[in-house]
């Protein structure tokens, strides 16, 4: 693995380009980032950022960042992976969380749509069962696998580039978009 080097004069749009995990970090540790109230903008600096939002550490925003973006790496699983356990016949639960219109564009078979309405279904697995989640290019699933990792699941995926990889390293009939 790549190690990312961030500095309180990188932009915010730098730093998402090497470090896509900083948004939901930053938003998770600190609510910097994630609605008007405590947004950025991709031209401010890190340093601008932490003091537009009172936060004293700068140091330990990039710990948190750079910490993320490891993290993701981690849980991020090849397309070609998921498929070479699929053709096993290996059990797991192999989840889509697009949206009914993404859906709707493009389809991988094997994989259940994630109904919201019903979170106590997944909720209600055991912790220790493997979860993969896929969305369009990927950023959405990460999300979503952080999110069952918070509730105590322990083997939990995203489909690294999402169904758009899918497409081109799996099942060319998929289509992209």
């Amino acid at each position: 693995m790549t190690e990312i080097t961030i500095t309180p004069d990188m932009t915010m749009e730098q730093i998402m380009s090497i470090a896509p995990a900083a948004q939901r970090a930053l938003f998770q540790r600190y609510h910097v980032g994630g609605c008007s109230s405590c947004g950025f903008q991709p031209s401010d600096t890190l340093a601008q950022v932490a003091k537009d939002h009172n936060v004293l550490d700068i140091n330990d925003m990039v710990r948190t960042i750079v910490t993320a973006q490891e993290f993701d790496g981690k849980i991020q699983v090849e397309p070609t992976q998921v498929k070479e356990w699929l053709d096993a016949g290996e059990d797991f639960s192999f989840i889509d969380c697009r949206t009914p219109d993404d859906r709707s564009v493009a389809r991988i078979e094997a994989a259940e749509f994630l109904d919201y309405e019903q979170s106590g279904k997944y909720m209600g697995l055991p912790k220790e069962r493997r979860l993969v989640f896929v969305s369009h290019k990927g950023d959405r699933s990460l999300d979503v696998a952080t999110y069952f990792i918070g509730h105590g699941f322990s083997q939990v995926f995203s489909v690294r580039g999402g169904v758009d990889a899918w497409s081109q390293e799996v099942d060319a009939a998929v289509p992209r978009y």
